[in-house]
């Protein structure tokens, strides 16, 4: 397979499945083009690229066009075999986009109900938030154990993009939602201390950084 010559990604600053992209991106050291898309004025370029769901992010590689985050991760490391995010064993691969796809299925529709929920709906949602939580942390300590600070051993992975990317946006749920506890170490050690180490990546800085001017500019508009 002949290297990919153009690399664009569509997506927007407020989007975590589009910071994962970035993310991913960037521990590979694919150099690429990012286009903001403006969710509430979406243009047809954009909309060609993803005429299904019309969502965000969007990698465009050498033309072709390629959605929806998780499957954008697991093709960017098909693609680029420098610095693998995925392990070579396959009873490894299958057991991470097994967690993987709980915490798409399982943990981000609830963590939406928390944020778009009150009083005895929030706590029943934070409630069993707190539960996949903790089934993840049992399930990848008895299926993945690596040893290392991340997930997947001694260097970030795609479990680690994920749960790093949503570590931040569980962060800021805490700040806007007095009282709610979400990253709760006695629950969850071993996630929360993956998640504060991702956190402290050059990657994850340098990205935080570039977006935010995107939504200074959002800010400004509104």
């Amino acid at each position: 397979m002949t290297t990919p010559k153009e690399v664009k990604l569509f997506g927007a600053a407020v989007s975590g499945f589009c910071t994962m992209v970035h993310h991913a991106l960037r521990l590979k050291g694919v150099a690429y083009d990012y286009v903001e898309v403006d969710l509430k004025n979406k243009t047809e370029e954009f909309l060609k690229t993803n005429p299904v769901h019309k969502k965000v992010p969007v990698l465009v590689v050498d033309g072709y066009p390629i959605p929806e985050s998780l499957i954008i991760l697991l093709y960017v490391d098909e693609t680029w075999k420098e610095q693998p995010l995925m392990p070579q064993d396959p009873y490894l691969r299958y057991k991470i986009r097994f967690w993987a796809d709980f915490i798409y299925q399982k943990m981000m529709p609830v963590s939406y109900a928390i944020i778009q929920s009150e009083g005895e709906v929030q706590k029943k949602a934070i409630e069993e938030f707190l539960c996949h939580f903790k089934t993840l942390e049992d399930g990848i300590k008895k299926d993945i154990h690596l040893q290392g600070p991340f997930v997947h051993g001694e260097k970030p992975g795609i479990l680690d993009v994920i749960l790093g990317t949503c570590g931040a946006g569980l962060k800021h749920f805490e700040q806007i939602l007095p009282g709610v506890k979400l990253l709760d170490k006695e629950l969850v050690p071993q996630l929360c201390s993956t998640m504060d180490a991702y956190a402290e990546l050059d990657i994850v800085k340098d990205t935080a950084e570039m977006l935010s001017q995107y939504l200074h500019v959002g800010q400004q508009d509104n």
